[in-house]
């Protein structure tokens, strides 16, 4: 990154490592070509290198290489569930349990279909550190629960949800759980089989990846059962005019010519992180955020939000100034935050907020870039004082 620029806004996207651009531009370059389809050599390794990122994926959570499927990212994922599993499993009066915290990607695919279907969406609340209260959820959660669908980590407070007791509340009921990973997946080990959720999705490009990819990953049978959520080339077994059959997952809801690069990159993406090591991430963000919230909280007009836990993520206001003008006077500085609701609205109404700075940390960040954000916020204090 450019000298002198504190980039901190990696919960949106994360910079691209120098290994990822060059394996997305020798993709795009010498070795580009058409999969699946292709008899000539150059396709034939294409396809071998695209089928090679889905076995990375897998290894990288812990799951089946024929359960991964990729889309366009974790949106399109929790879209593909919404629509192929919900839309088909949900009756009248079934519920769903969401929690306030949840991103709007984990909000309104759910919203759709209890529309379509007539069921009915219950929120659970957080707990005064502002984590998913899961004892709350457990007092909620009945027979007629079918889908739970909770943030691994909030995009907003950085906190982090225990997905194993999640999944036994949901299963205590009958119910099936997704998990929204993007937020984790950059910064900590995933083993899906571990936390026995029924889905899990997220996206590349804040795992230090390609936009415009993402990853589904679904139990074998629910995945089997689900219908095509698009119809085209690839997804088929057999077409006629008289009748279609279509092939298994995860062929099945990948229709069309796939994001070729992107699944390359994201494979050079989660090699770059686990060549570093979670473990060392998580360890390094952690200390970056103690020491942001421990500065920022010296700052009497700054409150903080989330728990003191928070993954890679400090999100703050300043008393009396609005945080677009916050993260323009930041940017003023050469520092990038995030600020607004965040694809949270009900979260921020849930804080008794209209929004918050946001700071967000990734593997290039130092301890330089809290220095240049305390920094700036001092100028803010001093601005709107």
């Amino acid at each position: 990154m450019p000298a002198g620029w504190a980039y901190l806004d990696t919960a949106a996207t994360a910079q691209k490592p120098r290994a990822v651009i060059d394996a997305i531009a020798r993709a795009y370059g010498t070795d580009y070509a058409t999969v699946h389809r292709g008899v000539y050599e150059r396709s034939a390794n294409m396809t071998l290198a695209y089928e090679a990122a889905r076995r990375r994926v897998a290894r990288f959570i812990g799951a089946q290489e024929n359960d991964c499927v990729f889309v366009r990212g974790a949106t399109e994922a929790i879209n593909l569930v919404a629509h192929s599993w919900a839309g088909t499993q949900l009756k009248a009066g079934d519920r769903i349990l969401l929690s306030q915290l949840e991103h709007h990607s984990n909000i309104v695919p759910w919203q759709l279909v209890a529309e379509r279907v007539g069921a009915h969406i219950d929120v659970v609340p957080l707990t005064p550190d502002q984590r998913i209260d899961l004892d709350a959820m457990a007092a909620m959660l009945c027979p007629k629960h079918k889908l739970v669908a909770l943030a691994h980590v909030s995009n907003v407070l950085g906190s982090v949800l225990d997905v194993r007791r999640a999944a036994d509340l949901a299963h205590s009921v009958g119910a099936k759980l997704l998990v929204d990973g993007c937020q984790a997946v950059p910064r900590m080990a995933v083993d899906v089989a571990a936390l026995d959720c029924d889905f899990y999705v997220f996206s590349g490009h804040k795992l230090y990846g390609p936009t415009g990819i993402g990853v589904l990953w679904g139990r074998a049978e629910l995945l089997e059962a689900m219908p095509p959520y698009q119809g085209g080339g690839s997804m088929i077994d057999r077409v006629t005019f008289a009748k279609t059959t279509y092939a298994p997952p995860p062929t099945r809801f990948e229709a069309g010519t796939p994001h070729i690069v992107g699944v390359v990159g994201l494979h050079a993406a989660i090699d770059y992180v686990e060549s570093i090591g979670l473990d060392r991430i998580h360890a390094h963000e952690t200390a970056l955020v103690a020491d942001a919230r421990e500065r920022l909280g010296r700052i009497n007009s700054v409150r903080l939000f989330g728990p003191a836990d928070a993954a890679g993520i400090v999100s703050f206001a300043v008393d009396g100034v609005h945080p677009h003008d916050v993260g323009t006077i930041l940017d003023e500085a050469g520092v990038a935050i995030r600020a607004g609701h965040h694809c949270a609205q009900p979260l921020m109404e849930a804080l008794g907020v209209e929004a918050t700075a946001r700071a967000s940390f990734g593997v290039y960040n130092r301890a330089a870039d809290i220095d240049a954000l305390v920094k700036g916020i001092e100028r803010v204090t001093r601005i709107f004082g």
